[in-house]
């Protein structure tokens, strides 16, 4: 199991202080500063079921900036969204968490987190 979290973010820490309690066995990825690859995002992805756009913070800074709300969310414009959060990964939503059984949860509550812990 591996979660990508940013320190700073309060969901993340909580996320990794129920794992601890649960004695779950886990890497950390700090993905601000081991930034993930367009593949790794598109194989989370795969993972969570999930588009870009569902992963995307758009209410970020750097969101605002690019102009994401206006992108289409559409398989055309896939690429163009996995290019934006590979270089800007503060957009990327946190925590995800990739359970052993190949699936993924994107861990911002008690809730997704246990799902995890339970594939």
């Amino acid at each position: 199991m591996e979660i990508w979290i940013n320190p700073a973010c309060s969901k993340c820490r909580s996320a990794v202080q129920l794992l601890d309690a649960e004695g779950a066995e886990y890497t950390v990825r700090r993905y601000l500063e081991d930034v993930p690859s367009p593949d790794e995002i598109r194989a989370v992805l795969d993972r969570l079921g999930l588009e870009p756009w569902d992963i995307t913070r758009t209410q970020e800074a750097e969101a605002k900036e690019l102009g994401l709300k206006e992108w289409p969310r559409e398989a055309g414009s896939r690429e163009r969204w996995i290019s934006a959060l590979a270089d800007h990964p503060r957009l990327i939503q946190r925590p995800i968490i990739t359970a052993d059984d190949g699936t993924a949860v994107v861990g911002r509550t008690d809730e997704g987190v246990r799902d995890a812990l339970g594939r």
